[in-house]
């Protein structure tokens, strides 16, 4: 491969991972309120945006390792972890296990590597990215919990386990976070509403796993509940900011927007089965149409840009 056609498979910034988290999280939602046709079609879509992204992380890493490193210990680094375990969590809902569970064990692996270099580059004043920590293990604890009637107890304990990490995580980010983002920031803000919805999924899926019971089950319950309120509180903050500041002009991070939105629909959605809770069934469909709306117009807006930056690249 030449160096101009590395360079143009290079392009692709990390953040681009969150457009098949949108899209998978998306299909997710129809297939939980029965739309199992438009469900399909919607995985379709996420599963070439994945092979297109694999393909893409593998040519750079061939062909532009010194990108490959510098992007490595970044938040955006680790949608690659969450759009593969999004993937497999839809898989495994048309029973698909054997490859969900291929999905889990190399998202794992690629979450040990990348987390670690992430976390040795965190500071202050981040954008809201860095909620990826947190987001990227939770995928990992909802994909777990997903396939413990299948693998057995042990993956929903371990799947336990990730999910408190994870919490801990958040912590560590929110703390770190800017949060002059929620009213200037391109679109990654809402990840620090999406990781509180993907935590709160977590905390569902780990409850219809039927490993728990008792008081221990009470709490996973209320923590499930307490996470998806947060989350809610956030979407409402984060919603008022965008009316009362709009920021119109595309940019890759507004995958990062229509991810948390898919996300809190499929949260409530859960929850509502999960923690018999019948209204947030309502909620999540009517999030659900508006994080759908959300993808078409980032779609477009995508489709729209993408002409003039492959040409201006071609004319470098």
């Amino acid at each position: 491969m030449n160096e101009r056609t590395a360079r143009r498979w290079a392009e692709l910034p990390p953040a681009a991972g969150a457009a098949v988290m949108a899209t998978g999280i998306i299909s997710v939602g129809f297939r939980l309120t029965g739309l199992e046709t438009v469900s399909r079609l919607m995985l379709g879509i996420a599963g070439a945006l994945w092979v297109l992204l694999a393909f893409d992380f593998g040519t750079r890493l061939l062909h532009s390792r010194r990108r490959w490193f510098a992007e490595a210990d970044t938040p955006p680094a680790l949608t690659a972890v969450a759009a593969t375990t999004v993937l497999g969590v839809r898989v495994a809902l048309l029973g698909w296990t054997h490859l969900a569970a291929v999905l889990l064990a190399g998202s794992a692996v690629l979450w040990a590597v990348l987390l670690t270099a992430v976390l040795t580059h965190l500071r202050s004043g981040m954008p809201g990215g860095v909620f990826l920590i947190c987001v990227a293990t939770e995928a990992l604890a909802v994909l777990g919990a997903i396939l413990t009637p299948w693998a057995g107890d042990w993956l929903g304990y371990t799947s336990l386990a990730f999910f408190l990490f994870g919490l801990l995580l958040y912590l560590a980010a929110l703390v770190r976070f800017d949060f002059g983002q929620v009213v200037a920031g391109a679109g990654d803000q809402w990840v620090a509403g999406g990781a509180m919805a993907i935590s709160a999924l977590a905390g569902s899926k780990l409850l219809a796993t039927g490993v728990w019971t008792g008081v221990t089950h009470t709490s996973l319950r209320s923590t499930t509940l307490f996470l998806l309120v947060v989350d809610l509180v956030w979407y409402a903050v984060l919603f008022v900011a965008e009316l009362l500041r709009p920021r119109l002009a595309y940019d890759v991070r507004r995958w990062a927007t229509v991810f948390p939105m898919g996300m809190t629909a499929v949260a409530c959605l859960s929850t509502s089965t999960a923690a018999a809770v019948g209204w947030l069934d309502t909620l999540g469909q009517i999030l659900l149409w508006t994080a759908a709306l959300a993808w078409l117009a980032t779609l477009a807006a995508t489709l729209h840009t993408t002409p003039r930056r492959t040409a201006a690249s071609q004319g470098s």
